[in-house]
């Protein structure tokens, strides 16, 4: 426990994870009540899912925090003194995934329970209740969600360890790559569906139920991963454990 109390003394000892944090609350929040202030003009009545429109710009704010919390410390040199506290490296940086991944958890329950709850009061007489399972897990699933984005964004960190490269992979990647994968003659389509931020996408929106059985509209467009929701989240938590254990074993093998 030391080890993540060591940890979070360096982490929150910058504006960084304020800053990262506050963004992920707006991006979310924003978008909410733009669809619940817009749904007349729009034609769109706003749904559960409508309230988490603004989830992936808040995923990438996430990601580059975890990042950032491992490549400022190569940029600092404070990594020097960390690792020569802790030889064998591997316990500290499962330290800092642990305390990165958790307060990404907090973020994302508290971000998009603030969207859907700013959805709520602007739009009182759209149906909002997180009356199913689909509902509760669009919402509530973001937090899980964002812990292993967080996973994913250290592991790339530790591999890339320039702030800027990894900066840029990660704002990219989640805006743009698994989308233009998609272009790809012939075979683009097959390796779309099981790209990880795909795959997670049909675990927190499923088959449109939170969105009125709706593709895309004024929510996300639906995943076409073959997999079920829980195994897509699982698939995906694979992914990040993958990412960190490459990160972990370069960090290992080279000077810092």
């Amino acid at each position: 426990m030391h080890l993540v109390a060591s940890e979070r003394i360096k982490l929150f000892s910058i504006t960084t994870p304020w800053v990262c944090g506050i963004f992920t609350l707006v991006a979310l929040a924003f978008p909410a009540a733009l669809t619940a202030l817009t749904a007349t003009e729009s034609h769109l009545r706003p749904t559960v899912a409508s309230t988490q429109f603004g989830y992936q710009l808040a995923m990438v704010a996430v990601l580059v925090l975890a990042a950032l919390a491992v490549t400022g410390e190569y940029h600092s040199g404070t990594i020097h003194g960390t690792f020569q506290a802790v030889p064998s490296r591997t316990p500290v940086l499962l330290a800092k995934a642990a305390l990165v991944a958790g307060y990404a958890f907090l973020l994302g329950e508290a971000a998009a329970f603030a969207a859907w709850v700013v959805a709520r009061v602007l739009a009182p007489d759209a149906d909002l209740a997180l009356d199913s399972a689909a509902d509760w897990r669009i919402v509530a699933g973001t937090g899980p969600v964002f812990a292993l984005a967080a996973v994913c964004g250290v592991g790339v960190g530790l591999l890339v360890r320039y702030t800027a490269g990894a900066v840029a992979l990660l704002v990219v990647y989640p805006l743009m790559a698994e989308n233009v994968i998609q272009l790809i003659p012939h075979a683009g389509q097959a390796i779309h569906r099981w790209l990880p931020l795909n795959a997670v996408t049909k675990f927190l929106s499923g088959s449109g139920e939170a969105n009125a059985g709706r593709d895309g509209g004024n929510a996300t467009v639906l995943s076409d991963s073959p997999l079920s929701a829980g195994w897509a989240l699982a698939y995906f938590g694979a992914f990040a454990a993958v990412l960190l254990a490459a990160g972990i074993t370069t960090a290992k093998r080279r000077d810092a």
